[in-house]
């Protein structure tokens, strides 16, 4: 897990080394055990290196790596869990290592199968390999974009890194603002991550579950990987397909126990954590793996006294069940404008809460030299979990719109329509023209992939919020703030298989009338606490943004409301803006609906003049 970054001048100029060095300090932060810089023997290409060491730790996992034969040279993010099994797979054909890192093993891979290797990848990874002799770059994504890959292209250079705010600052390239992504962000905060937009109209995403050759100066892209396209056959029992899921859950745990160093989760107390540390307290129990961490016990728990999504409670219950003494990290009043402009400024992006408690968190675990968390990420969006207690008909009202909308352009532009409409009716709707110049909206991944005919309602829901909307913005605010602290965050219900296992069911397997991850709560029956898996109260890691907008924040917003952003007055109507907020700061009126749909354009607005200096 590092912090990755390359310039190919494509002129020929030869690459300075304080440009790739500047390029690469801008991700420090992702790789505090060391950085490492690699030039082309004509120097107009350089790789660039932070590393945070988890595999391998010693000098054996230094990057950039040369191949055996120097051909390739890598740079890489990630982590491939079953790097132990290819390696033997490779050492059967022949292929001989120097060291125990999963990277030599991903150069091996790539020398047998080229593209074919990233199928046969059980992790998470952006990657770029130069070939010296063919004047080539390949780059790659993960299946499901947990680990970020920012690029531009101009007539003069390519230029990749990790993160967006180091493409901005590193200078290689003048940046501007995309309007339309502005625009966008504020009227839905989920449809752009998912899409190659970002802020900047020069920087573009690597979608996930795509590649990019770089060959001559031009990039070809391609889609490697489609969900729906490895949906495996499932047990015609409900039965045997519960027993299957708890099959697959155990092996994805098990093999991100995999590390060289000291491994824990972050524990809130709800289904997924939950899960997730109770199955570390199993697999452990019956015998560790090879290169499995035994310093595992290891549980964060945030606090947050009297607010109304404190979990702490439930935390500690579950922590008990594992056998873990928790941390807990107290996160109160103070916390809301504390470090606020660094945690804004490491979220590297607009959302619609503050993710103070998350930062903390993480901050936490880098205290206590826990560099690696095992989270429940991605078991909301693969199972339905957006649906609390009285919630039902809404529910189902959501699921039934996301199937008329799918695939149709009309349609969605509709819902686009009907929530700015929302938006308006409660006062929250402050985009410059109306209704009838809402922002364009952008392809995001798997939009246009051929679901099945038999797909319910649900199941086109789920599948369009796990691979374009929810989860890909969800997974870049995790990997900022935890990656902010050199922390590595592994996903146990994000292992492909249980993806394309839990996707192949029918809805009524992971939605009852009474529960949402049904499947896997029956699969974790008498494996954690009874209460916790079978609670319905779905709170999130979220910081009390009501509580801190009525009290410490208030301050905060007043004075950014009043900085001059000429930017930001271009899209937005300010003086209703600024007429709503105070009206809900005098009134101590926020909650968790005006949360939501403001916060946006104060992220925005502080983003923007971030980006003007």
């Amino acid at each position: 897990m590092c912090g990755i970054a390359g310039i190919v001048n494509l002129r020929g100029r030869p690459v300075e080394q304080a440009e790739i060095q500047n390029l690469t300090d801008q991700i420090a932060h992702r790789g505090p055990d060391g950085a490492g810089y690699w030039f082309s023997a004509q120097r107009d290409v350089a790789l660039g290196h932070r590393r945070l060491a988890i595999i391998d730790p010693g000098p054996g996992g230094y990057q950039p790596m040369a191949s055996a034969d120097g051909r390739h040279v890598i740079v890489y993010n990630g982590e491939i869990y079953n790097f132990l099994e290819l390696r033997k797979e490779l050492e059967a054909i022949g292929e001989r290592f120097q060291s125990e890192s999963d990277t030599e093993v991903i150069l091996a891979a790539w020398r047998h199968w080229r593209e074919g290797m990233l199928l046969r990848f059980n992790g998470m990874w952006a990657l770029a390999i130069w070939d010296t002799q063919s004047g080539e770059m390949f780059l790659a994504r993960d299946r499901f974009g947990i680990k970020p890959l920012l690029y531009a292209l101009t007539p003069e250079r390519f230029v990749f890194a990790s993160e967006h705010r180091a493409m901005v600052r590193s200078g290689l390239m003048p940046t501007s603002i995309d309007a339309d992504v502005a625009r966008r962000l504020m009227l839905d905060a989920f449809s752009v991550e998912g899409s190659e937009r970002t802020l900047s109209r020069e920087v573009h995403r690597l979608q996930a579950g795509h590649f990019m050759w770089l060959r001559e100066g031009k990039r070809t892209i391609g889609r490697w990987w489609c969900t729906v396209d490895h949906l495996p056959e499932i047990p015609s029992t409900e039965a045997e397909r519960v027993e299957r899921f708890g099959e697959l859950f155990r092996s994805a745990v098990a093999l991100r126990m995999r590390s060289d160093v000291p491994i824990g989760t972050c524990l809130s107390g709800g289904f997924d954590s939950t899960a997730v540390i109770c199955e570390m307290a199993e697999h452990a129990r019956a015998g560790m793996g090879p290169r499995d961490s035994a310093a595992w016990r290891h549980a964060f728990v945030a606090a947050f006294a009297g607010a109304a999504n404190d979990e702490r409670p439930m935390a500690e219950e579950a922590a008990k069940w594992a056998g873990v003494a928790p941390t807990i990290v107290e996160i109160g009043r103070d916390d809301a404008t504390r470090e606020i402009d660094r945690i804004l400024d490491d979220n590297d992006d607009v959302y619609i809460a503050l993710p103070s408690a998350a930062w903390l968190v993480y901050r936490e675990l880098a205290r206590h030299k826990v560099l690696v968390s095992l989270d429940g990420h991605g078991a909301d969006e693969l199972m339905g979990a957006y649906r609390q207690e009285g919630q039902s008909l809404a529910y189902y009202l959501r699921n039934s719109l996301a199937r008329l909308s799918t695939g149709s352009p009309a349609l969605a532009r509709w819902v686009d329509v009907s929530r700015a409409m929302m938006m308006k009716g409660r006062g929250h709707y402050f985009l410059r023209g109306g209704l009838s110049n809402l922002p364009p909206q952008f392809s995001l991944v798997g939009e246009s992939d051929a679901l099945p005919d038999d797909w319910d309602a649900l199941n086109r829901r789920l599948y369009r919020m796990f691979h374009g909307t929810v989860l890909p913005t969800i997974l870049r605010n995790f990997d900022r703030v935890s990656m902010a602290h050199g922390i590595e965050v592994r996903m146990p219900f994000m292992d492909w298989r249980l993806v394309t296992y839990a996707m192949a069911l029918p809805g009524a397997s992971k939605s009852s009338d009474t529960h949402t991850k049904w499947i896997a709560r029956r699969a974790m029956q008498g494996r954690m606490p009874e209460d916790i898996r079978m609670g319905r109260r779905k709170v999130g890691f979220n910081s009390p943004m009501p509580e801190w907008l009525n009290g410490p924040l208030a301050g905060w917003v007043a004075a950014l409301m009043n900085q001059k952003v000429p930017a930001f007055g271009e899209f937005v109507d300010e003086a209703r803006l600024l007429r709503k907020v105070g009206q809900l700061n005098a009134a101590k009126g926020w909650d968790w609906q005006s949360v939501g749909a403001i916060w946006p354009y104060l992220n925005m607005k502080w983003s923007l003049a971030r980006m003007s200096r």
